[in-house]
């Protein structure tokens, strides 16, 4: 079947978008036919490019997301042809038949615990997806979590899940929940004074204020630690005198050193049983005059730290000041740095571009050199292979499967054909026998010859000795498409897959001489 050019940026399916599918899913031996060449993987909705290598359909679209791309698959095999092994998006098409193929194929499930078995198919569009035992990424916090599992670890156990607040409603992480119930101003407090329950937190401190069971005792300015129910506070200020004016009596002492020194002594002590009291003035009471020591007392100190506030607000305005100054400098040059790397990025891909180009026109060139070096336009062509022990053992190793030769022609103005070469076989011949195959390729006069192509065609593996030659002749079937007027650069192969026993090749073979092989193509000319 001739190869036909199709644009394989059409609507991908629903599997287009994934990459090919792990090898061991599979039941049989993975066959180098069914694997992508990028991601060697059993082919995914596989495309075939002009050379004959299999992609995957992703694969093949990020290959040639920049344009065409040499083959590296025809590099590394030495078959590189320009401009047959260059990929192009608009020059390969959906390898059906490969496709069907695959899709045949016996499969099982990898995930440990599955003992699902079907074929690839079934595996792709039913199982691949909704496997139990799958092991799938939570968005969230990133873990692994079998697929069965997932459900519950959104809801219950992943620490990356999203938590509404019980008090305020706001949405948290469920790392950040406990943090925002030291500062959530809905959150519910217990009065440990009366023993009330369920306080917002912004409403506890006016609680506080008011609180109908317990208070503090008024002197717990100068030190009284007594908290009291507000029955008892006059009874607790009777019987508590002596010891008030122990802890007013250091307030007091500091205030008279503070007097000047020649004035005279507002106050009187005695001493009388272990208990101290001042005088009473005349028209002032001792608990009027205390308490207004401790009010001076108290201002004195509020006054000091508010002022020693302000200074610190101050100081911090001023570095918050400087720290928005910098931070506006840093957006600024980050925003610069950003559009120089984009512009050097912009850069760096047209020089790639550039470069690429290049490469293609240096393997164009070279390409038409050997093309010229090894020519002929009688219809006569030998083939020279060297190394042909390195090359055979590329094949057994599947490396180099096949190998073309150069082009030649019937005439200056005729037919353009090559030969392809297996040096470990194919089809019936693979394994015990040399497969030589015979190509018509697409000419620049293509128009002007006869079609379909119906030349006889001999092949022949010539002996050092010239005593007996390995030859085979086929005359074309003109009902097949491989001597058609080609479409693509070149049609399907045609010619003997047992050409030649491997076995005449073994040992001191007058056929394989220096490690060089020699191929002979007549093709007859009569009729032209």
């Amino acid at each position: 079947m001739a190869h036909i050019s199709v644009d394989c940026g059409s609507p991908p399916s629903p599997h287009s978008s994934l990459p090919g599918i792990p090898p061991g899913i599979l039941l049989v031996s993975m066959e180098d036919k069914y694997k992508c060449q990028q991601c060697h993987h059993v082919l995914r909705k596989p495309v075939q490019a002009k050379c004959g290598h299999r992609f995957c359909v992703l694969c093949f679209n990020l290959l040639t997301s920049f344009g065409p791309k040499p083959c590296e698959a025809c590099c590394q095999e030495g078959i590189f042809e320009e401009p047959m092994s260059i990929l192009n998006s608009h020059q390969a098409f959906p390898d059906n038949a490969a496709g069907r193929e695959i899709a045949g194929l016996p499969a099982r499930c990898l995930h440990q615990g599955c003992s699902w078995t079907g074929s690839v198919k079934e595996y792709e569009v039913q199982h691949e997806s909704h496997c139990e035992y799958e092991q799938v990424q939570c968005e969230a916090c990133r873990n692994f979590v079998l697929r069965t599992e997932k459900e519950r670890h959104d809801n219950r156990e992943c620490e990356g899940r999203t938590l509404n607040c019980k008090f305020c409603k706001m949405s948290c992480n469920y790392l950040e929940i406990k943090a925002h119930d030291e500062t959530c101003g809905k959150f519910l407090l217990r009065c440990k004074d009366c023993g009330k329950k369920k306080i917002p937190r912004d409403k506890f401190s006016e609680h506080i204020k008011y609180c109908q069971k317990k208070n503090a005792c008024p002197f717990n300015e100068v030190g009284c630690k007594a908290v009291l129910e507000n029955n008892k506070h006059q009874h607790h200020e009777q019987t508590s005198t002596k010891e008030h004016l122990r802890l007013l009596l250091p307030v007091v002492l500091a205030l008279a050193r503070g007097s000047s020194e020649g004035s005279a002594p507002m106050v009187e002590w005695h001493e009388d049983s272990d208990c101290l009291y001042r005088a009473p003035e005349e028209g002032v009471s001792l608990e009027a005059r205390a308490t207004a020591a401790v009010a001076t007392a108290t201002s004195v100190d509020l006054d000091k730290k508010v002022n020693a506030l302000e200074n610190i607000v101050c100081v911090l305005n001023r570095e918050i000041e400087r720290s928005s100054l910098t931070l506006d400098s840093c957006s600024l040059q980050h925003r610069l740095d950003q559009d120089k790397m984009e512009n050097l990025s912009n850069k760096v891909r047209q020089l790639e571009r550039s470069l690429t180009m290049r490469d293609l026109q240096l393997a164009e060139t070279e390409q038409q050199l050997r093309e010229l070096q090894f020519c002929t336009y009688d219809g006569v062509f030998i083939w020279k292979i060297s190394e042909f022990l390195r090359r055979r053992q590329d094949a057994l190793a599947g490396r180099t499967p096949a190998m073309f030769s150069p082009a030649f022609y019937s005439s200056k103005y005729g037919y353009k054909m090559c030969l392809r070469l297996y040096l470990n076989g194919d089809g019936t011949g693979k394994g015990t026998h040399l497969s030589l195959f015979f190509v018509v390729m697409r000419g620049k006069f293509d128009a002007l010859l006869k079609w379909p192509f119906s030349q006889k065609v001999t092949l022949m593996l010539l002996d050092h000795n010239n005593r007996e030659h390995i030859i085979d002749a086929f005359r074309p079937d003109v009902t097949s498409t491989s001597f058609q007027q080609p479409i693509s650069e070149m049609n399907i192969a045609s010619g003997c897959p047992l050409f030649c026993p491997l076995a005449k090749l073994a040992g001191k073979s007058s056929y394989l001489r220096n490690d060089t092989i020699f191929i002979k193509t007549i093709v007859d000319l009569s009729g032209l």
